[in-house]
């Protein structure tokens, strides 16, 4: 059989190339105040680093220790805590926003679709999030939750985002991306702090508290309480969300050689949802239902580094989670045990090592449905794994090559290996060229290998979805990326990269009336990421970001191809600029104006949105923010699944007050 082959659709000239009017809406908002400002301003107020102290900014998720911005040799984005606090977000998903080639897609109030270089889904798999090196990660879909990740925003410290394989370091799952989210030391939120957002849409409120017991021992507790409202939908919505969480993280520097960090959280809340469930008897069909899903966690993280000297240290990391999500098409309840140890260690000519070894269990239970059955209801999932990398300075200071390679066994497919290649070079203090090449792998999930599947709306009664025995998804990943600092006040990031897929994970029609999953398509996408700043003025600064990307997926004909996890369920281009003006002491003005195509295999049009923040430092105990989002439109839709029958809902036109006090 020849393969069928599906290639995007031209697009106009609309959609094509991102119009002109947000980029103009944002520059005359902020041109209006520059006379005023001008007069104002003096460089001695600039509180932001300078962009050669930001191409510096310490790194630890490309090579898995600390390392300039500047020299890692992979396309990597940092969102720092000023980021997130100036953008006016509220949660992690909005802030991912920020980066290149990470697409964001909010499918009701409280889900979210969230991808690196395509195949967005509602139930993404091909992107691993980390959190302080703990894998927030479900076996159900070998995705995330992002419903059940709302942490205090202000406790980050920054969110390192890498797009492309990672799974020389990472291992399973990091096939297109890897999210670290890396949380502030107990010794930079001593004292207190009290947060309070009131909007139209939504009301937070977020208490912490620092502290010290002696020189070497500190720690902080913090709670935070969500509550949501609906979003729209012709007909009503269901999706509002209500959580709360607290938590504790204490760092002990024992010795000058030893220190230890103990995190602890725990979260419980209910996300509304608005379910389409089969109906199993004559007439045939749906019924809608709504419902509120329970949602809770609860994690204790411990992680002990020993340092033998400037050139070699040891980790030991251990981590045990548990989440809890009861719906009613499926019920939750999954138990992670995870130890990891790794070493680096500089060596003579040159090479630096990193080293280590980890295992990981899951322990899973699952209570099904009429919509959704699992052949094995319980499940242990045991996953071993080592990896070895070596950096070698061919020409110090100037070239080098990264060689290195993720070995794991896992109980679906085996044992995989994941290698990487990775190649820098300084031409400059301020100019780098790097390329890559890499080898990665997504394993099955239980969903895909265990589960039968309910699919409604048929005239002859329910189809049943078959499983049956699956390989991993692979990929292949050439890129080429520039990191410069064109002038004092100007930088630029990009990044180009092609990727080739085999054994994708799509269902196949087995008769009339039944499917199963199979590895059964294949296909390749190619990108460019562009990110940068320029500050005409030491108070204003312009965040410019585009992303391009090119999907081709090739199957047999029974193929059947989903209106998500393929070409046109991610954008084929994104468009952002950030700009930043400080205002004497007290004043900022913030405008962040975004550009999403539209999703042709969903039939989303493409949106554009514009966020302005006002923030006022009334003290130096005391900030106050007015901020607005999605202002040019009452609403607007930007994502689309049938995924269990989720209600798809639209963003609404929001503003809220927020009040942050430190003392």
């Amino acid at each position: 059989m020849n393969p069928r082959r599906i290639t995007c659709q031209r697009t106009s000239w609309e959609r094509r190339f991102v119009t002109p009017v947000g980029l103009a809406i944002v520059l005359a908002f902020t041109m209006s105040a520059l006379p005023a400002m001008a007069a104002i301003r003096s460089p001695e107020d600039l509180t932001e680093l300078s962009l050669e102290e930001l191409m510096n900014v310490e790194v630890t998720s490309v090579s898995k220790k600390g390392q300039p911005l500047s020299q890692a040799a992979a396309a990597i984005f940092v969102i720092t805590q000023e980021d997130i606090r100036r953008s006016g977000v509220t949660s992690i998903p909005e802030a991912l926003r920020m980066a290149p080639g990470i697409n964001v897609a909010k499918v009701d109030g409280n889900k979210w679709a969230i991808t690196a270089r395509g195949f967005n889904d509602r139930y993404s798999s091909k992107l691993l999030v980390l959190m302080d090196g703990r894998t927030l990660y479900t076996p159900f879909f070998a995705g995330v939750y992002w419903e059940l990740q709302d942490y205090a925003l202000e406790d980050i410290e920054r969110i390192e985002v890498i797009r492309g394989p990672g799974g020389a370091l990472w291992g399973a799952n990091a096939v297109n991306g890897v999210i670290n989210i890396i949380t502030k030391k107990s010794k930079d939120t001593q004292g207190a702090m009290a947060s309070t957002v009131v909007g139209t849409e939504e009301a937070i409120g977020t208490l912490r508290y620092g502290g010290t017991v002696g020189d070497s021992f500190h720690y902080r507790v913090y709670g935070k309480t969500l509550n949501r409202d609906t979003s729209y939908a012709p007909g009503g919505a269901h999706d509002d969300w209500r959580s709360g969480r607290g938590g504790i993280r204490a760092d002990w520097d024992i010795s000058a050689q030893d220190s230890l960090t103990v995190h602890g959280n725990y979260s419980d809340g209910r996300a509304g949802d608005r379910v389409t469930l089969p109906r199993l008897s004559a007439p045939f069909g749906t019924q809608s239902q709504n419902e509120d899903a329970g949602l809770a966690s609860q994690s204790v993280l411990a992680n002990w580094t020993h340092r033998f000297g400037s050139q070699s240290e040891t980790q030991l990391r251990l981590y045990y989670d548990q989440y809890r999500r009861d719906s009613v098409t499926i019920g939750e309840r999954v138990n992670t045990y995870d130890v990891d140890f790794q070493h680096h260690i500089g060596l003579p000519f040159g090479h630096d090592v990193v080293w280590g070894l980890g295992y990981r269990l899951m322990s899973d239970r699952f209570r099904t449905s009429t919509a959704i059955t699992l052949a094995v209801p319980s499940r242990d999932i045991s996953l071993y794994s080592g990896f070895l990398q070596d950096e070698i300075s061919v020409v110090p200071d100037t070239l080098s090559l990264t060689v290195g390679s993720k070995f794991l066994h896992n109980d679906f497919t085996g044992f995989e290996i994941q290698p990487s290649a990775r190649l820098l070079w300084k031409a400059s203090p301020q100019h780098s060229i790097w390329a890559s090449i890499s080898r990665a792998v997504r394993t099955p999930d239980r969903f895909r290998e265990d589960a039968a599947l309910t699919v409604t709306g048929t005239p002859f009664g329910p189809v049943r979805i078959l499983n049956r025995s699956l390989d991993s998804e692979r990929v292949l990943a050439y890129e080429l990326g520039y990191r410069g600092q064109l002038h004092p006040r100007v930088t630029i990031d990009l990044a180009a990269y092609y990727n080739q897929y085999d054994r994708l994970i799509f269902t196949e029609t087995v008769t009339a009336l039944t499917s199963r999953y199979a590895n059964n398509m294949n296909g390749h996408t190619a990108g460019l990421e562009v990110a940068g700043e320029w500050r005409p003025f030491d108070w204003w600064a312009l965040r410019p970001a585009l992303t391009y990307q090119q999907t081709v997926l090739a199957g047999p004909p029974m193929t059947s191809i989903p209106t998500t996890g393929r070409e046109g369920s991610s954008p084929d281009h994104q468009a952002s600029l950030q700009s930043r003006i400080t205002w004497g002491p007290q004043w900022e003005f913030d405008a962040w104006y975004r550009y999403v195509e539209r999703l042709t295999a969903a039939g989303v049009p493409g949106y554009h949105t514009l966020d302005l923040r006002l923030g006022w430092h009334v003290s130096k105990q005391l900030t106050v923010d007015l901020v607005g989002q999605n202002l040019l439109d009452k609403a607007h839709p930007e994502f689309r699944t049938i995924s269990g029958g989720t209600q798809n809902t639209e963003v609404q036109r929001a503003g809220f007050l927020r009040l942050t006090w430190h003392y």
